[in-house]
């Protein structure tokens, strides 16, 4: 490669979403979006820790949840209305970096926390007996610890297998934000390691807690077609509505990403991303209040005594 190429980037260019004519649409509509996800979560989490009727293993992982999504709507969304604001389409290579690494650590923490969600809808339906002494608080708490250790080694290897990557002259991320695959894309470099570790460490992070989920929802299934009411099957169905709903939106767009070489990465790809990092977790709170009955009142509690 010629000279003049090997220039080391020290920023890269967001360019955002191609075609884009109606800039002051899109960021109307992403601050709003990301104003929702947190007023949303937020108020979860504060009807959690207000409400002693709360103060169960679901809730704890659902307020977990919520304030990983906080997060990972505040790794993208901020800094893509920044730039905008500002007119500036640039992030520096440690900020791109950084951004990476906590994009990679706070899906693969949601997936976790869904798995450990579904684990615990199993027992809650399957060995109802022996829920409390299975789902103790201490137990609780080391799930949600191991999954955050996990999570952030997983993050750290990605993120080092990226800095070992050398990029010359085009430093421009056809995304609103430093997605691993459109950065990878830019190396002038062999991503050949950096693929084979997505499909092997990354599969394996990706399966865990969704064959979690598969087993226990498999096992739910079984236990509730044999009990004898319709009545029955409806009660025990209705308490995993809200969390099949959030599985299906959150894996159905990994998959569509992921699953597949960088080097194919596309618009398509792109709007799924959108769909995980900005959707899911503005639906989240919707998705659990609407459908749950002691989140409504804990949620009217809070609203009430706010208004006296």
């Amino acid at each position: 490669m010629e000279g003049n190429n090997q220039t080391r980037v020290t920023e890269f260019l967001l360019l955002g979403f191609p075609g884009q004519s109606e800039e002051e649409v899109v960021f109307v509509l992403f601050l709003g979006m990301y104003l929702l996800t947190l007023i949303g979560n937020l108020l979860i989490i504060l009807a959690i820790s207000c409400d002693p009727h709360l103060h169960t293993p679901m809730y704890f992982f659902l307020a977990n949840l919520s304030s990983v999504d906080i997060c990972l709507s505040s790794v993208t969304v901020p800094k893509m209305l920044v730039n905008h604001m500002t007119g500036s389409r640039s992030i520096s290579y440690v900020g791109c970096m950084t951004q990476m690494y906590f994009f990679i650590t706070f899906p693969n923490m949601d997936g976790f926390l869904l798995g450990v969600m579904a684990y615990d809808r199993y027992v809650a339906i399957c060995r109802p007996l022996h829920y409390s002494l299975i789902m103790r608080p201490r137990l609780c708490a080391i799930l949600v610890a191991i999954s955050w250790v996990i999570t952030n080694l997983h993050a750290l290897l990605h993120t080092l297998l990226l800095l070992r990557l050398t990029f010359c002259s085009d430093n421009t991320v056809h995304h609103f934000f430093c997605d691993p695959y459109p950065v990878m894309k830019l190396s002038c470099s062999d991503t050949f390691i950096n693929d084979l570790v997505v499909f092997t460490v990354g599969g394996v992070i990706f399966l865990t807690p969704f064959t979690c989920i598969v087993i226990s929802y498999a096992y739910i299934f079984s236990n509730v077609l044999r009990l004898p009411s319709a009545r029955g099957i409806r009660k025990a169905l209705s308490t995993c509505g809200s969390h099949l709903t959030v599985v299906s939106l959150f894996y159905g767009a990994i998959l569509g990403v992921y699953m597949h070489p960088s080097s194919s990465y596309s618009l398509q790809d792109m709007l799924a991303t959108v769909i995980f990092t900005v959707m899911t977790p503005l639906l989240n709170p919707f998705i659990y209040s609407l459908r749950n009955r002691d989140m409504k009142a804990a949620l009217r509690k809070i609203i009430f005594r706010s208004q006296n």
